[in-house]
């Protein structure tokens, strides 16, 4: 007697008697899943509106950049260590976006309040993966000019890098938010603790 049927022998003599339950004897799941009201529908296009509004990115002329150029941007005022550190992968990832394949009206409608909520969360790091065309005009391309354009337009953003090959390499930017008055104010505290 081969393995396998002594298995199934054991199983059978383990289980015993057991009858298939009737279909009718089944767990009520609900019902479907009903389609938005249009009063939900009318109150989360007025909420994509009011985030439209307030989403000030720039979807003009931009210079396209090499495609087989890093990108690297800092602040007045940041330290090129703290840039070399971010693009050395000193920093763990506390945010991703995901932004490859998408249209690029899409892409600046998600990075606005990936940015925004990132710092809203006291997150200092974030990486940002948007893809490389081989071709200065290709869509990926395209989308890191732009991308480069954007983070700079946002005040959170203190510096940003393209990062290093086992991240994503030029088709992954990482990018080092400053801190919120709440992280400075808890840093103070913790330092004012320290000190005694």
């Amino acid at each position: 007697m081969n393995q396998s049927l002594r298995d199934e022998m054991d199983f059978s003599a383990l289980v015993g008697d057991v009858k298939p339950l009737p279909k009718h004897n089944r767990a009520d799941t609900g019902t479907q899943r009903q389609r938005p009201t249009e009063a939900q529908l009318a109150r989360r296009e007025s909420a994509e509106q009011r985030l439209e509004e307030r989403n000030f990115l720039s979807d003009d002329f931009v210079d396209l950049l090499p495609p087989f150029d890093p990108i690297e941007y800092r602040r007045e005022g940041i330290q090129q260590g703290v840039v070399d550190k971010l693009k050395h992968g000193g920093y763990s990832v506390q945010a991703q976006l995901h932004l490859l394949r998408r249209p690029l009206a899409e892409c600046r409608r998600m990075l606005f309040p990936f940015i925004q909520e990132a710092y809203l969360h006291d997150l200092r790091s974030a990486l940002i993966v948007h893809g490389r065309g081989r071709e200065i005009d290709s869509p990926a391309n395209v989308l890191r000019s732009y991308l480069a354009k954007w983070l700079a337009q946002f005040d959170e953003v203190q510096a940003y890098v393209s990062a290093q090959p086992s991240e994503g390499g030029l088709g992954a930017t990482w990018v080092m938010l400053r801190k919120s008055d709440r992280a400075k104010a808890n840093n103070r505290e913790r330092q004012q603790k320290r000190r005694g």
